[in-house]
């Protein structure tokens, strides 16, 4: 989450006149994330999150992404649902930007998962993808493997301010890990950004899934292996803790299943999720406007993480 769209008090007054949710009492942006302008709001009736999606959120895949939450609510995960207004619509327009009013899920982030909390979350996403087996709407994934290459050129050379070197030794990477990139493993509508800021708890309880902006049709595995280079690993890439990441696979072997043909392609999935958030961390932190109230996450992270799985991988998955 973050803020790129300034709202007016006197914008969102008008903006919830729409809605059954009372009046306006307080309004604070979120900071948080790199995505869409957040906003906390407090009415005389509850508590929301407004949000305005910017440039990497096309409108024309709303639909899908409130299609999916009201699926999965359906279905009992614990999940954000757009709030319909009075005239039961769902995304709208506030300062030039799609918008849409979600419902707020109490729970907190945790920082430092332990391995029961990070059980408990991968047992959510082994929920959240039996519960999507009949989901039928697709939606390629924008951030997907056949992205990176593209991705990689458009940052170019200018990677290499953040790191010496670092646009070739990409280069190599993408080209080992697209080469042997499974091309028959189960797919499934995703989540694709299950960090730890996206899980709310309350103590080992998750209490809801959100933010699911990059929820798309792709390898189901991927999820997981997505999953398990944000929580296995401090903030900086450099320190894993396998206790966690052994956590995740039993967590979500428990609740929905991992065939061995998946197992096996963890370690590179692993790779490929590396480069997916390091890719995108690195065009954020070459172009993330100066004024824009948004925390920009360090791409470099994720090369350790690349460089680890690499190394590593097939010990951490057997």
């Amino acid at each position: 989450m973050a803020v790129y769209t300034q709202v007016s008090a006197e914008a969102l007054t008008t903006f919830l006149a729409k809605f059954d949710v009372g009046e306006l009492v307080s309004a604070k942006g979120i900071a948080e994330g790199v995505e869409n302008s957040n906003y906390l709001v407090d009415t005389t009736k509850g508590r929301f999150i407004l949000t305005l999606y910017e440039k990497r959120v096309a409108a024309h895949d709303l639909p899908y992404f409130m299609a999916l939450l009201d699926h999965l609510a359906a279905r009992g995960n614990r999940v954000p649902p757009a709030v319909r207004d009075c005239a039961g619509t769902a995304i709208h327009a506030l300062q030039g930007r799609p918008a849409c009013l979600i419902e707020f899920l109490t729970g907190v982030s945790v920082t430092h998962p332990t391995p029961a909390q990070a059980a408990a979350a991968a047992e959510a996403m082994g929920r959240m993808h039996a519960s999507l087996a009949d989901f039928t709407l697709d939606r390629p994934n924008s951030m997907g493997s056949q992205t990176w290459a593209e991705q990689l050129a458009r940052c170019g050379h200018d990677l290499d301010k953040i790191e010496a070197g670092l646009f070739d030794r990409l280069s190599q990477a993408l080209e080992r890990v697209l080469g042997h990139w499974p091309k028959h493993l189960p797919s499934s509508a995703i989540h694709a950004d299950l960090f730890p800021d996206n899980v709310l708890m309350l103590g080992n309880e998750v209490t809801g899934l959100i933010d699911f902006y990059f929820a798309s049709t792709d390898i189901r595995a991927f999820d997981l292996a997505v999953m398990h280079g944000a929580w296995a690993f401090d903030a900086t890439g450099q320190n894993y803790d396998a206790a966690v990441g052994r956590a995740l696979i039993q967590g979500y072997s428990t609740s929905f299943g991992l065939s061995d043909e998946e197992r096996a392609a963890l370690p590179l999935l692993a790779q490929g999720a590396a480069l997916r958030f390091l890719l995108s961390r690195a065009w954020d932190w070459l172009n993330t406007p100066a004024d824009a109230l948004v925390t920009r996450k360090d791409p470099l992270a994720y090369l350790r993480r690349l460089d680890f799985y690499e190394t590593h991988g097939a010990a951490l998955f057997a």
